[in-house]
């Protein structure tokens, strides 16, 4: 069995750690910064950290490989469209991977960056800032149509999959969500939930595909109230869903 648990950077960022007990190696997804994962690796003598997933070019998931491949030799894997430091690796879409015995796929999910690319094994889906708890990333490169496209793929993943995001935007994120679709009780249930464990200072992740489909106004642009909110958001009849997520991640900008 993996154990899967975050080790915070900066303010809001998660890099993952992946332990496999019966080899005591490990990996790390998006390492952002090197310090935590080398504080980590102090503190359990014996671990060796084999591999370095990322998910896309941006300084605060890309930070820490360099340092951590000199001292590790960990391989490290990456989008191949974009420029990852020390990347050995190079990835697309549909590719696959064996990390810590785990084969992993390969998505290809622009829109956040272009290259940028997700992990899946089955139950576990390891998506940078693609999809994020009760949200998505901000599009800094690509198209609504893109982003739309790419959290398609992902919704149509086994709805039990655990959704590792690699940041702590949850209860911002459920605020929107709340605005968006006001009479949602799943929403309300889990604003509830987030709000508290926030104020304990315990983490919000790993969420669900099913929690996401019930929750997240960005994979619910097919529902009949959440385009009447973006046509009123807009002032425009939203004919296609992903005109619908258009309007909601302008929203979402300013809100």
């Amino acid at each position: 069995m993996i154990q899967i648990s975050a080790l915070p950077a900066f303010t809001d960022n998660y890099i993952w750690l992946l332990q496999d007990h019966a080899t005591q190696r490990c990996a790390v997804v998006d390492p952002g910064d090197a310090a935590p994962v080398q504080a980590w690796l102090d503190a359990h003598p014996g671990w060796v950290l084999s591999d370095i997933l990322v998910t896309h070019h941006h300084h605060d998931h890309v930070g820490g490989v360099e340092a951590l491949k000199n001292a590790t030799h960990a391989t490290v894997y990456g989008p191949a469209s974009e420029n990852i430091p020390a990347r050995d690796m190079a990835l697309n879409d549909n590719d696959t991977l064996s990390v810590l015995g785990l084969d992993f796929d390969v998505y290809a999910v622009p829109g956040h960056t272009l290259g940028h690319i997700a992990y899946y094994h089955h139950g576990l889906l390891f998506c940078g800032d693609t999809l994020f708890a009760a949200g998505c990333g901000r599009l800094f490169e690509g198209t609504p149509a893109q982003m739309h496209h790419s959290l398609s793929r992902l919704a149509a993943l086994p709805e039990d999959t655990l959704v590792y995001c690699t940041h702590e935007y949850t209860l911002s994120n459920l605020k929107f969500a709340a605005a968006v679709e006001p009479g949602n009780p799943d929403i309300a249930a889990r604003l509830e939930k987030v709000s508290r464990l926030r104020s304990e200072g315990v983490i919000s992740l790993p969420s669900t595909l099913a929690l996401e489909k019930l929750t997240n106004p960005f994979l619910r642009t097919t529902e009949t109230f959440v385009k009447q909110k973006a046509d009123e958001r807009n002032g425009q009849r939203n004919e296609t869903p992903s005109e619908v997520f258009a309007a909601l991640r302008a929203w979402k900008d300013k809100f």
